[in-house]
Formats: C-alpha cells, sequence, structure tokens
C-alpha cells in the first residue's frame, strides 16, 4: 500500500481527471473572495446519506437566499493530530470526497491543517475571524450533535447567541437514521469492518468503492485459470474485512463483473495482505492502469484451502455466484 497520508500523485490525477466546479481553497490565509457562503463544518467522510441531508438544505438555502454552498473540512483528520500513531483508515481518499462532494453539488471546499495554532482558537474565535471575517459566512447549518473550537466550546446555543450579532443566521438539523440507528462515518467504518457491504451500502446512499493501481503480484492466479489484478491501494483506505467479494470493475471505460480478494493467501503461505480482483470477460493487459472497484456483495470469508483444487472449486462455485448476481 501506499505509505502516505493522503494521495500520491498518480491516485489523484486519476480520481480528478476532470473540469471540477469545485472550487477547493487548501490555504485560508491566501483567501481572498468576498462571496457570501452557506457553509457547514464536518470532515464528512464518506459523504454518507446523514452528510447528504445536510448538503441538500445546504444546496437549497444557498438558491433561495443567492449564495454559493460549502464546507469547512480538515486535511489530515484531526485525529492524526491528537494520536499521531493511530492507523487511522477513512472511507474516502481527498480525491474521492472531492469528487462526492461535487457530484452533490458543493461549490466551495475549505480544507484546513489541523495543528497546535488552529486547536487553540475557541469556539467565538473560529466563528468571528475565518468564518465571518474571513470566509462571509452568511448561513450556517450544523449537525445534531456538532461542536467545535478550543475544549469544544463551540456549539449551536453559541451559534444562536452570535448570529444576530454577526448577521448570519444558523439551523441545526437532526440525525438520519437508518433501522433505529444513528448513520454516521464511524458506524459505516465498523460496518464494513463487518464484512456487511449491502448495510454499508445503504447507509451511504451509493456502492462503497476504491480506486486501484495495477502492479505485479506472484502471479499465481493466471496458473490455476483465474489470473488477478493486482491492486495497489492509498495506505489511509478503509479496506473491508479480508474475504471475498462480488465487485464491479470500471476500467477501460467500461463496468465488468469481478470477484475481488482481500487477505494474505494463506492457501499458498501469504504473509502480505494484498487485494486482489479477477476480471470476469476481460483478457487485456492493465499493468499501471489505475481502476476503479465498487463492492456489491460479501461472498465469504477468508479461507485457507487444502489444496490448490480445494481452492479452484470454491472459485468456480464464487464465479457463478457472480456471474447470476444482479447489477
Amino acid at each position: 500500500m501506499k505509505s502516505a497520508i493522503g494521495l500520491k500523485e498518480d491516485f489523484y490525477h486519476i480520481c480528478t481527471a476532470k473540469n471540477f466546479v469545485l472550487k477547493i481553497s487548501k490555504n485560508l490565509s491566501s483567501y481572498n473572495e468576498n462571496t457570501p457562503l452557506a457553509l457547514s463544518i464536518g470532515m464528512f467522510d464518506g459523504v454518507h446519506k446523514g452528510h447528504q441531508f445536510i448538503i441538500s438544505h445546504l444546496n437549497k438555502v444557498a438558491k433561495e437566499q443567492n449564495l454559493e454552498s460549502a464546507l469547512f473540512s480538515f486535511w489530515p483528520h484531526p485525529r492524526t493530530f491528537f494520536n499521531p500513531e493511530d492507523d487511522l483508515k477513512l472511507l474516502n481518499t481527498l480525491a474521492e470526497k472531492q469528487i462526492l462532494l461535487e457530484k452533490n453539488g458543493i461549490k466551495n471546499l475549505f480544507l484546513q491543517k489541523f495543528d497546535e495554532a488552529f486547536r487553540n482558537l475557541s469556539g467565538e474565535e473560529f466563528v468571528r475571524e475565518i468564518l465571518i471575517k474571513q470566509l462571509n459566512v452568511k448561513h450556517l447549518i450544523i449537525g445534531y450533535d456538532h461542536t467545535f473550537g478550543k475544549n469544544k466550546s463551540g456549539d449551536f446555543q453559541l451559534l444562536e447567541k452570535l448570529a444576530p450579532k454577526l448577521d448570519f443566521t444558523v439551523a441545526q438539523l437532526p440525525a438520519v437514521d437508518l433501522h433505529n440507528k444513528n448513520i454516521s462515518s464511524t458506524q459505516i467504518r465498523n460496518t464494513l469492518a463487518k464484512g456487511k457491504i449491502v448495510e454499508a451500502n445503504e447507509m451511504l446512499g451509493y456502492s462503497y468503492s476504491l480506486f486501484g493501481k495495477v502492479v505485479h503480484g506472484k502471479k499465481i492466479g493466471r496458473t490455476i485459470g483465474y489470473p488477478t489484478a493486482n491492486l495497489e491501494v492509498d495506505s489511509i483506505k478503509l479496506l473491508p474485512k479480508n474475504g471475498a467479494y462480488i465487485v464491479e470493475v470500471f476500467v477501460e471505460n467500461k463496468f465488468y463483473k469481478g470477484m475481488l480478494s482481500i487477505g494474505t493467501n494463506p492457501t499458498v503461505e501469504g504473509k502480505t495482505k494484498t487485494v486482489e480482483v479477477y476480471i470476469l470477460d476481460f483478457d487485456k493487459d492493465i499493468y499501471g492502469e489505475i481502476i476503479e472497484i465498487k463492492f456489491r456483495e460479501f461472498l465469504h470469508e477468508e479461507i485457507k484451502f487444502e489444496s490448490l483444487e480445494k481452492l479452484i472449486e470454491r472459485l468456480d462455485e464464487d464465479k457463478i455466484l457472480t456471474e447470476k448476481f444482479e447489477f
């Protein structure tokens, strides 16, 4: 895996090789536009149904009040500041999040580096100096449990108090529930860690996906009739539970059915975790290409078979299930 927080250049360019309407500001000190904004604050990791609910309200207010929609977010995740040893995995790489935000109609994305200076801003200082003075926020929407500023000194009550003084309006939205549970990025991460792809996709509102660069592997698959594409994935990307999955593979501008394996290949005494995909009805050389994977269904746990023959038998069964799967 790529050993870096954020994206390597090759992943970044393949994910953002389009004319973005989304405007991205990584250096707030150099931001000098005076466009009035309707804005929300948060990581928005996953851009799940709860985030989409906030964004739809944000876009509605922006249209009604002649504002531009905006999100104030962070990169890297603030948890890496407080717990640098924590091997945090995210639902989205930065490029993936940008793509999802643009699809949902956001016009501006402000990316704040969480450092000591930012950490020490009180909630009121953050609102006055950054949101109002620097970004010209006219309407602010926050989630049901959102706090901000040093010692969590910023909350909805503070915003209600400051709004008339600083000439902005504020709204707090309730949580979005699914089967009597609040949808959250943490819950989706935990669900993926259990291999519950269908449940995670339901909370996301789309199929969980990843981008990977096709690299050379041990080439064992081709000797048993199942040649796989070995994928190099950004190190910050959360991988679902080890096991086999039915997936969609987007390669050369077309989707194919695929069988993806996450794990160490215990049948052949593998030691390193790999991500490999067998693409049905596809036999082209795609080494060095960046392909997209969409997870659709969990097939089974990672299995150590007693022989390659038993492995092939299970692959044959998985292929039949994949061919029958309704995409």
